[in-house]
């Protein structure tokens, strides 16, 4: 008898059977996806002014946003001083322009400190299942309390030009914002969406940055003001990116 044919008919049958296994325990498992939603950009500041968007209550911890589900919670931070809060998206239905990643109420405005003329912020989508929003969610409910019932006040620039501020030291802020396109495996591919950016809009500052051998970054910019940057960013609409950001200070 062929001792080595047994054992190997022994052994694969053995192996299929442990593979079997595995596939049927795997079937019977449910995986989370960690595939979080996360962006960078400027929100636009409810206020009543706003009239082809739907109100949304000054005092409220809500948010509209395009394509995050309703009732979904989400993480909002200020990078500039490292504030954040949780809120709810209202609602994905609501149009505004493209170049805003929300829409927030003045109160998530405020309580983050945000800047009314750079309202700079990063969203980032929270599982149920996560560790984060288990700890998080006793205060987003108290937060949220607290601030349907509290007074909303506005929130006031400093008149440069007053007695009181005669003798502090100014610091001019520098507008520093780009628009980051994607991220590429190869610098080949990078180079050819650059080219294509230029071949069909008439934006031109455009850059790859090399962030390690398998990671290239397309930016667009720096811009110097929010207006060239809204306009390029618009122009952007026609490749149908999912997720465009922009980033300060790169």
């Amino acid at each position: 008898m062929n001792y080595k044919i047994f054992f190997l008919v022994i052994f694969s049958f053995f192996l299929f059977s442990c593979q079997n296994a595995i596939i049927n325990e795997t079937k019977n498992k449910t995986f989370e996806v960690k595939n979080r939603f996360n962006n960078t950009g400027f929100a636009l500041v409810y206020n009543d002014k706003l009239n082809k968007i739907n109100p949304l209550n000054a005092r409220s911890l809500d948010i509209y946003h395009k394509s995050l589900k309703s009732r979904s919670k989400v993480k909002i931070l200020n990078p500039t001083n490292g504030k954040y809060l949780i809120a709810n998206v209202k609602s994905n239905t609501i149009k505004f322009s493209p170049f805003y990643n929300s829409v927030i109420s003045p109160r998530i405005a405020k309580d983050l400190d945000l800047d009314l003329n750079e309202p700079f912020i990063e969203i980032t989508s929270i599982s149920k299942n996560s560790t984060f929003i288990a700890k998080k969610t006793k205060m987003f409910e108290e937060e949220k309390s607290v601030a349907e019932k509290a007074p909303v006040d506005g929130i006031q620039i400093s008149d440069l030009n007053s007695k009181s501020t005669k003798n502090k030291k100014i610091v001019k802020k520098v507008f520093s914002y780009s628009i980051k396109v994607a991220d590429f495996y190869h610098k080949d591919f990078a180079k050819i969406m650059l080219k294509r950016i230029q071949d069909e809009t008439s934006i031109k500052n455009l850059k790859i940055i090399e962030l390690s051998k398998t990671k290239f970054r397309l930016l667009i910019g720096p811009f110097g003001d929010i207006k060239s940057l809204k306009n390029s960013f618009e122009k952007m609409k026609i490749f149908n990116f999912e997720n465009l950001e922009i980033l300060k200070d790169v």
